[in-house]
């Protein structure tokens, strides 16, 4: 009997300069640590991190990796609108 995966999450942050970075990950709270301790991303590491936006939850990494990519398509006004709509 295979094992379920694990769901991966896209989280948004906040960053020091007031930009937003997106990112997916298994554990949101562990990378946003890694994020803050500088271990994260380039772009987090010359933008320190302040806070999670927003968090959304997809079946896998492949769900996740695409819902990536639209949220970065995405002009700024509107990531934080994307991410806070309802999942149909």
């Amino acid at each position: 009997m295979a094992r379920p995966s694990a769901p991966w999450f896209l989280y948004l942050l906040e960053c020091r300069d007031g930009s937003y970075y997106a990112g997916i990950s298994t554990d949101v709270a562990a990378r946003f640590a890694a994020h803050l301790a500088g271990k994260g991303a380039r772009y987090t590491r010359a933008r320190p991190p302040l806070r999670i936006l927003a968090v959304r939850e997809y079946p896998d990494r492949s769900a996740a990796s695409r819902a990536e990519w639209q949220l970065k398509q995405q002009p700024r006004e509107r990531k934080l609108a994307w991410l806070q709509a309802p999942i149909l």
